[in-house]
C-alpha cells in the first residue's frame, strides 16, 4: 500500500514541480518511465521508477510506462514482460496502456520528412569511422559532411528510398543539420535515422529504418504531453538536442528535461551489458538469480517492494554523486522486514543434543508468538522431544571471555523453552564433537530458575518434529567495491568477472520448525538469530522440501 510519505522529499525536482503547479505553469503533472527492453531492470531503475511514479502519485498526476524500443536487435518480448511485472510488483500503476516509442514511428517519420523539406536534415553516406573523424574532439571543431549541402528534394528522394529498402544496412543515415563547430558534440549534426533490417517485437518487418534515441525520446515526450521529463545526468549534455528537436517540428507540447545523478551501488554493477554478460557466460543462473542487482533478482532474494521504496527514499534525488554502499540497501530491507516478517526457528549447522531427563507427559511444549510486537501474526506450538538440534556455533568447549551460550557444565535457555545444562560432550574418533548430553531444569518453563541467573538464550528445533529444508546462503556477488573499475599494473581495466565472490552462494540442508511444511512461495520469515529468509519464488513447492533463500543477515557482516 502506497502513501505519500514513502517518497523522497525536499529535492530540487519536487520543488520545481511545486513551483510549476503553484504558478499555474501546469495544472497537473505527467511523467513517464521510459526503459529500453534490452534487459531486466536493476536497482538504478528502481530509483527512477520510484521517482517518476512517486512524483505522479504525490502530486495526483499520471505516469506513463513507455518502452524505448528503437533498437530491435537487442530487444525482445521477454524483457518487455519482465519490466511490466517489475513496475507492478514495486507497487505502481501506469496511466492507461503501456506505450511504445514504436507506436510513434509513423509520426517520427513524418516529422523527419518535414525537417528534410525545411533544409534541417540531410542524408549522409559517411561510414561510422569517417563520421567519427569528421565529428572532431572536445577541443577541436568538426567539419561538414561532403553530403551536407544536398538539396531538400535530393535528400527527400534518398530518405524515401531508405525507407523502402533500396540501400544496404548502414550505408546511409539521416542527420540533423545543426552546427559541426558546436562546443557540444551532441549538436554536431547528430544521426536521427539509420538503416537496419531487423525484426521488431512490436512493428514486425514494417520498417528497415529506425530512429535514434535522442530524436525519438524528445518527440515521444511531446506527443504524450509529458510535463517533466526526468533522466540521469549523463543526458544533461543531450538536453540542447532535446530542445532543438522540439523547437524545429510542428508540435505544441514542449516538455522540460531535468537531470539527476544516477545510482552507483558499491559491490555491484548496473550496466545492462555487463549484467547480460554475467548471464550469458553462466556466472549466474539467470537475470533473476538472487545475487543479481536486478529487480527480479532482488525479489527472488526476498527483498520487498516496501524495502526498495524505503531505500530509494533514503538515497534521495540530487545532482551530486550518488555512490551508495550495499549496507544502505541491506539496512532498508532489514528495517522493513523487522516489522513485516514473522519469526520461526531454524538450525543451519546442526549439533545433536540429547536431553537425558526428558519425560513424556512432564516435559512440555510451549506456544510462541510469530512476532514479538504484532499479535495479528498469531502463534504456533513449539514442540520438544528427547533429541533436539542447536547450532554448532552455540557450543564452545573453551569459551571465550563474555561467552553467553552453552559450554560443558554451563547453562543456557532454549528459546521458548527450558533452561538446560550441558553434562557431557561426545566426540568421534577424530575428536570432533558429534553430540551433547544435557539435562533439563523442569522448573524453568516460562520462568527464571531460582537462585541463579542464566544469561544466554539460543534457538533450537526438535529432531522428532523438525522439517529438513534446503537453505541457500547468499552473499555479495563481488569482492571489491567497484568491480568494473579496477586497473591492472599496465593501467588497463581488469575484467569485472575477475572479482566474482566464489562464496556468493552456499547451499546447505538445515532443519526448521514444522510450520515451514505448508508455506507458499515468496513467504518471508526471520529465522531467529540467523537472518531473514524467503521461500524461493520458483523452486519452492508446497508438499516438497522447502527451499529458502537468505535475504539478508540480521546484522551487517561487512562493516569495516
Amino acid at each position: 500500500m502506497l502513501n505519500k510519505d514513502q517518497f523522497a522529499d525536499n529535492h530540487f525536482i519536487r520543488t520545481t514541480i511545486e513551483d510549476d503547479l503553484q504558478s499555474g505553469k501546469h495544472t497537473a503533472i505527467q511523467t513517464r518511465f521510459p526503459p529500453e527492453p534490452n534487459g531486466y531492470l536493476h536497482i538504478g531503475h528502481a530509483k527512477s521508477i520510484c521517482l517518476n511514479f512517486g512524483l505522479a502519485y504525490v502530486f495526483d498526476g499520471k505516469c506513463n510506462l513507455r518502452f524505448d524500443d528503437t533498437n530491435p536487435e537487442k530487444e525482445n518480448q521477454e524483457y518487455v514482460d519482465s519490466i511490466k511485472e517489475d513496475v507492478q510488483w514495486l507497487g505502481f500503476k501506469w496511466d492507461g496502456e503501456p506505450r511504445y516509442a514504436s507506436d510513434y514511428f509513423d509520426q517520427l517519420f513524418d516529422y523527419a520528412v518535414g525537417l528534410i523539406k525545411d533544409g534541417k536534415a540531410y542524408v549522409c553516406e559517411l561510414t561510422p569511422e569517417e563520421m567519427r573523424e569528421y565529428r572532431g574532439t572536445l577541443t577541436e571543431a568538426g567539419k561538414n559532411s561532403p553530403y551536407r549541402d544536398r538539396t531538400p528534394e535530393e535528400n527527400l528522394d534518398l530518405f524515401m528510398k531508405m525507407r523502402d529498402g533500396a540501400f544496404p544496412d548502414g550505408s546511409k543515415t539521416l542527420r540533423l543539420k545543426i552546427d559541426m563547430a558546436s562546443g557540444n558534440i551532441n549538436m554536431r549534426d547528430p544521426v536521427i535515422y539509420r538503416i537496419r533490417r531487423a525484426h521488431h517485437h512490436n512493428t514486425g518487418d514494417k520498417w528497415c529504418i529506425y530512429p535514434m534515441y535522442d530524436y525519438t525520446h524528445a518527440i515521444s515526450d511531446a506527443i504524450e504531453n509529458i510535463t517533466h521529463s526526468l533522466c540521469t545526468l549523463e543526458f544533461e549534455a543531450h538536453r540542447p538536442l532535446y530542445d532543438w528537436v522540439l523547437d524545429n517540428i510542428p508540435i505544441q507540447s514542449h516538455p522540460r528535461q531535468y537531470e539527476f545523478s544516477r545510482l552507483e551501488l558499491l559491490y555491484s554493477i548496473t550496466s545492462k551489458r555487463k549484467l547480460n554478460q554475467l548471464v550469458s557466460e553462466n556466472h549466474v543462473s539467470s537475470w533473476d538469480d538472487p545475487r543479481m542487482p536486478t529487480i527480479s533478482g532482488m525479489r527472488r532474494r526476498g527483498y520487498t517492494p516496501e524495502g526498495l521504496r524505503l531505500f530509494a527514499k533514503r538515497v534521495g534525488i540530487s545532482k551530486s554523486e550518488n555512490i551508495v554502499d550495499m549496507s544502505v540497501l541491506e539496512g532498508a530491507i532489514r528495517e522493513e522486514l523487522e516489522h513485516s516478517a514473522p519469526r520461526l526457528m531454524a538450525v543451519l549447522n546442526p549439533l545433536k543434543v540429547t536431553l537425558t531427563n526428558f519425560e513424556h507427559g512432564k516435559t512440555q511444549s510451549r506456544t510462541a508468538a510469530f512476532h514479538p510486537n504484532n499479535d495479528s501474526f498469531g502463534e504456533r506450538e513449539v514442540p520438544i522431544s528427547s533429541t533436539i538440534y542447536i547450532e554448532q556455533d552455540d557450543f564452545a568447549e573453551v569459551p571465550p571471555k563474555g561467552w553467553k551460550r552453552l559450554t560443558l557444565g554451563g547453562e543456557v535457555r532454549l528459546r521458548h523453552g527450558y533452561v538446560i545444562k550441558c553434562d557431557e560432550v561426545v566426540k568421534d574418533e577424530n575428536g570432533q564433537i558429534i553430540e551433547l548430553k544435557c539435562s533439563i531444569d523442569h522448573d524453568t518453563l516460562g520462568k527464571n530458575p531460582e537462585g541463579r541467573k542464566v544469561k544466554g538464550v539460543i534457538h533450537w528445533v526438535s529432531a522428532e518434529h523438525a522439517v529438513p529444508i534446503k537453505a541457500r546462503l547468499y552473499d555479495r556477488l563481488f569482492t571489491v567495491e567497484r568491480p568494473d573499475a579496477v586497473r591492472g599494473d599496465d593501467g588497463e581495466y581488469l575484467p569485472f568477472t575477475d572479482f566474482i565472490n566464489p562464496q556468493s552462494i552456499q547451499e546447505i540442508t538445515a532443519f526448521a520448525e514444522p510450520v515451514v511444511r505448508d508455506l507458499p512461495a515468496e513467504s518471508h520469515w526471520q529465522f531467529e538469530r540467523m537472518g531473514y529468509f524467503v521461500t524461493d519464488r520458483y523452486d519452492h513447492k508446497m508438499g516438497e522440501t522447502p527451499v529458502f533463500n537468505r535475504t539478508v543477515t540480521l546484522k551487517d557482516s561487512w562493516q569495516k
